[in-house]
């Protein structure tokens, strides 16, 4: 049990009778005073405290004392688990506490869960597992929304109308109902309410704020003004609008439309096949203004599977189609008719197959019914323009041409150098003057052809493009001025579009500096030949520093980060300026491969070891040119390490400081410094968040706070996927990252081919009856528990079925004998016999260092050669030794490594093979350890074999990052706490056993 020292913040959910529901958020302190006689909860924390620790999170929270049912003796009431105190072993029962509490609106929380529901182990207050439940549900709405299970409505609150959209639950998604009904936390409902009612109650407000969330904003902006228009059309509005209620509606009017939806959701509830109604929308030709709009059928689960309707007339088919698919499109039109009236003029036809639109009608199709369509499961393909902000910025620099005389003072470019701007308007992809924006904002179309382009006016942009006609739109300003405004991108109406500057100011906001700039020679004092690609990364490590910019070097791993890092050293030695030492921060397995990489290429740096018991407390940079430390030792050092004058901080594997808001990162970030340089090849491992992490470490302020950078790049991109923000987020961080992979031929062209493969294994008899016996035993363990203690019962099976896959000695730990017990171990003996004999060596990895302690020895008497085990427990002397050894002696051998300890940063490209003997089911970690030997140095082919057991958890997790490739990163990033997500039917799936999978 994790016990939290301070603040445990309870989640809880009050459902609405006449008006929404909300969610309810408490807080208790970890001592608990039992002595307290009155009915008020005596260590709840005050709500106006609670407001103030919470911050923003909670901006449209109310204050309010709530009677809350929870557990307690005549003494007091219970604590929760999460502080650590033990509960009263007798007289315990539900008893009414009145409890100070914040009561946030349901619209308002989806965003308050997604910021407090996540714990952060360096905060002042954790969130209870009544809270953490409540993030996950609201993640799971949020994937609803996303999918479009989910349907308008219209409701009655408070008695007035309200346009509210509704969770569509069938099949899997039942059955993930179920679940969260069973697991909820006695505290969620601690207001009295049935488990149903507020499951119900939650999911109907976290899908509309999801719903709203991700739709567009309305076409009209500005406050309704009361009861106008048929009630149809205010309904459609109010379900994009912050404000959901219908005032003034006839009674009728609510009833007749209150009906027809109720019985389209009813439909919706019952139909179970996964083909839907599409709709595509085609620009109109040259000469002519009638849009196309296209009806079909599509497979919902793979959309290239698409049918046109005049197609099912005709009678095709695709797989899955059901037996009359010209009824499922009639049946998906009329219900589509309602959020696009205008489609009843098609329905009046015996063969609908398309319908042709105006202009204003294609308008009304794009920016109304297209969104509505797919966040009610329609299929809906549009133009690639449709959707994007028509009216922007660009922004156009020149370099002032220097006298004479100031050319021969100066010293180079700076962010102080004056450069002269100008602003213009851009429509589509053309700069448009100030009289033709006036024309268009006279023609009031919404709709218009640009030069050949259709583009979407929005009147919002285009009051705020006439505006920015009046203000200043050139003259002179620093070129760090330009560099801001590029990297604030506009306005929030006139996002910047385009850049166009010359000189090395073009160079640095291009984003490809280091294609641009003259390449650097290799410094005096490197020993070795910097390769063409390395020498331009040198070039803009150089650039940047120059103008004081920090950087992140991302290049792919093994192309040679700290060769190139060194060179820098000696690059701003060799012109003869006093530098300021550098400090390096890195994980402490890296230390000595700076201290032996600093030795082998730039010998004359003069390297300082700030680590271990007898490093220096004070003068810790005196005679150094480079500092090297541990992130561990930065943050118990921090104090010291502050008082020295650096010139350069540099953390490499910079991915350790992604979570902005751990005590390592805080601790880095702390340290003040000229410039500061990241080195990672991982720069996003699963959120745009760790971008502004690291980024924040090296130009400190220069995107924003997080908070913004989440409103105007992550949520777009990540939630939205808009290729607008994409862009004005490149041009932002291009200036300031420099990535190159190893795949690009272009970059290294002799680095040989990297060979991936599956080795299917099968289980013996043994293990597959231990493997039954598990899975029976965690299952139910796993459905007799509930928020946190599920999930670790579900790692706890995962864990001992990998086990089992591995070894039944692996998870019996009985001493007993490994010969013949194993499919995985015999293949292993196979294959490292094969290797052995052709006089190779080889890297296995394994995430489990008991495993490794058992294998280490049997492997090497069976290959009766030398097999190394490097594992965390090693001295950092001992490690050394290890990796000098399997670099430089010649005899084939086998290196056995424990992959949290050996994943990252060591050089061995002495060995062609690589062996994953269990999996970590995260790509990029396994991609990390795979490139210990395939880097540069590496003059071999590399064979790379992933050993899996068929019919076990191992094929079914591998096979579900093979469907997710393109989302590996976010959906199984994080390593294997993501399968704990899963419902009960579907981690009975997943751990099942295939009956061939036994040999």
């Amino acid at each position: 049990m994790l016990v939290v020292q301070g603040l445990v913040v309870q989640g809880g959910w009050v459902p609405g009778t006449d008006r929404p529901g909300r969610l309810a958020l408490w807080a208790e302190r970890s001592t608990a005073l039992y002595e307290a006689k009155r009915r008020e909860h005596p260590f709840a924390e005050p709500a106006e405290s609670l407001a103030e620790l919470l911050g923003e999170a909670v901006d449209q929270a109310a204050f309010e004392t709530l009677t809350l049912h929870l557990p307690g003796t005549s003494k007091g009431p219970v604590p929760s688990p999460e502080t650590g105190s033990e509960a009263p072993a007798r007289g315990v029962r539900l008893r009414e506490w009145a409890v100070p509490a914040l009561l946030i609106p349901g619209d308002a929380a989806l965003a308050a869960l997604a910021q407090l529901a996540e714990p952060d182990p360096d905060a002042a207050w954790q969130p209870a597992a009544s809270l953490r439940y409540l993030g996950i549900l609201a993640t799971h709405a949020y994937d609803l929304a996303l999918r479009g299970r989910m349907l308008p409505q219209l409701v009655v609150e408070g008695g007035v109308p309200a346009a509210r959209w509704r969770p569509v639950i069938t099949g899997a998604d039942a059955a993930g109902y179920r679940d969260f009904a069973a697991a909820m936390p006695p505290v969620v409902r601690a207001t009295g309410a049935e488990i149903g009612r507020t499951l119900r109650d939650a999911l109907h407000s976290l899908v509309d704020g999801a719903a709203r969330a991700l739709l567009p904003e309305r076409i009209l902006h500005g406050h309704r003004t009361g009861p106008r228009g048929p009630l149809p059309d205010r309904w459609i509005a109010a379900l994009t609008d912050p404000d959901p209620a219908l005032p003034g509606a006839r009674p009728d009017d609510v009833r007749e439309l209150g009906t027809a939806l109720g019985d389209w959701l009813r439909a919706a509830l019952d139909a179970n096949g996964p083909i839907r109604v599409s709709f595509r929308l085609s620009e109109p030709g040259p000469e002519t203004d009638e849009w196309g709009l296209e009806f079909a059928l599509q497979s919902a689960e793979d959309p290239s599977l698409y049918l046109p309707a005049a197609e099912v007339w005709e009678g095709g088919r695709f797989p899955g189609l059901p037996q009359r698919p010209d009824e499922t499109l009639l049946a998906g039109l009329g219900r589509a008719v309602r959020l696009f009236p205008l489609l009843h003029l098609s329905l009046r036809e015996q063969q609908p197959d398309r319908m042709t639109l105006d202009t204003s009608e294609a308008h009304e199709f794009l920016r109304q019914a297209a969104p509505l369509l797919q966040a009610a499961g329609f299929g809906v393909q549009l133009p690639t323009w449709a959707g994007r902000k028509a009216v922007g910025l660009k922004l156009t620099t020149r370099s002032k041409k220097a006298s004479p005389s100031r050319a021969a003072a100066s010293s180079g470019f700076g962010l102080e150098q004056l450069v002269d701007f100008r602003i213009d308007l851009v429509i589509g992809d053309g700069v448009v003057t100030a009289e033709e924006l006036a024309e268009l904002a006279r023609l009031k179309v919404p709709l218009v052809r640009v030069r050949g382009q259709w583009v979407e006016l929005d009147d919002r942009q285009l009051k705020a493009a006439l505006k920015a006609v009046d203000r200043r739109r050139e003259g002179s300003v620093t070129a760090g001025e330009v560099l801001q405004q590029v990297i604030d991108g506009g306005e929030d109406d006139l996002p910047l579009v385009e850049v166009d500057a010359d000189g090395e100011l073009g160079d640095l906001l291009s984003g490809q500096a280091a294609e641009r700039l003259t390449p650097l020679a290799t410094p005096a004092g490197f020993l070795g030949t910097l390769r063409p690609y390395q020498e331009r990364g040198l070039s803009w490590l150089h650039f940047l520093a120059r103008l004081g910019l920090g950087g992140i070097l991302a290049d792919d791993m093994g192309l040679g980060k700290t060769a190139q890092t060194l060179s820098l050293l000696l690059a701003e030695r060799s012109a003869g300026e006093e530098v300021k030492p550098t400090l390096l921060v890195c994980p402490m397995s890296l230390v000595s491969n700076w201290q032996k990489e600093a030795a082998r290429f730039a010998p004359g740096l003069r390297v300082y070891v700030h680590h271990g018991a007898e490093r220096r407390r004070v003068d810790i940079s005196d005679d150094a040119d480079l500092v090297v430390t541990t992130y561990g030792t930065a943050t118990r050092d921090l104090a010291v390490l502050r008082e020295v004058d650096w010139g350069r901080v540099v953390c490499d594997e910079a991915q350790a400081i992604k979570n902005s808001g751990t005590r390592q990162a805080q601790a880095v970030r702390a340290i003040p410094a000229r410039t500061r340089l990241a080195l990672t090849g991982t720069p996003v491992e699963n959120h745009l968040a760790e971008l502004w992490s690291i980024m924040d470490f090296c130009n400190p302020g220069l995107l924003g706070p997080a908070k913004r950078f989440r409103r105007r790049f992550q949520e777009p991109i990540e939630v939205r996927q808009d290729a607008d923000a994409a862009a004005a987020l490149k041009r932002a961080t291009g200036p300031f990252v420099l990535r190159r992979l190893k795949t690009d031929k272009t970059i290294i062209s002799d680095l040989p081919e990297k060979n991936e493969m599956k080795v299917w294994c099968t289980l013996t008899g043994e293990q597959a009856t231990l493997y039954q016996a598990v899975v029976e035993d965690m299952m139910a363990a796993i459905d007799g528990s509930e928020g946190i203690q599920r999930r670790g019962n579900v790692l706890a099976a995962m864990t001992k079925l990998k086990q089992v896959c591995n070894h039944p000695v692996h998870l019996l730990k009985d001493g007993s004998r490994l010969p013949g017990r194993s499919g995985k171990l015999a293949r292993l003996e196979e294959l490292a016999a094969e290797i052995i004999e052709d006089g190779d060596k080889a890297l296995i990895f394994t995430q489990y260092a008991e495993w490794g302690t058992l294998l280490q020895p049997y492997l090497t008497a069976h290959v009766d050669r030398p097999v190394l085990w490097l594992h965390g427990g090693l001295s950092k002397a001992r490690r050394d030794e290890m990796v000098t050894r399997f670099q430089e002696d010649d005899e084939p051998m086998l290196f056995l490594l424990s992959l949290k300890a050996a994943g990252t940063g060591l050089n061995l490209t002495a060995a062609n093979h690589v062996v994953h003997f269990d999996r970590w089911w995260n790509p990029a970690v396994e991609d990390q350890a795979t490139d210990r030997a395939f880097r540069i140095g590496q003059s071999r082919n590399v064979q790379v074999r992933k050993f899996i057991c068929t019919g076990t958890l191992e094929e079914k997790i591998d096979a579900m990052i093979e469907r997710k490739k393109a989302l590996a990163s976010s959906v199984v990033g994080t390593g294997e706490d993501w399968i704990t997500d899963l419902n009960t039917d579907q981690l009975r799936e997943l751990f099942a056993l295939d009956p061939a999978a036994v040999r």
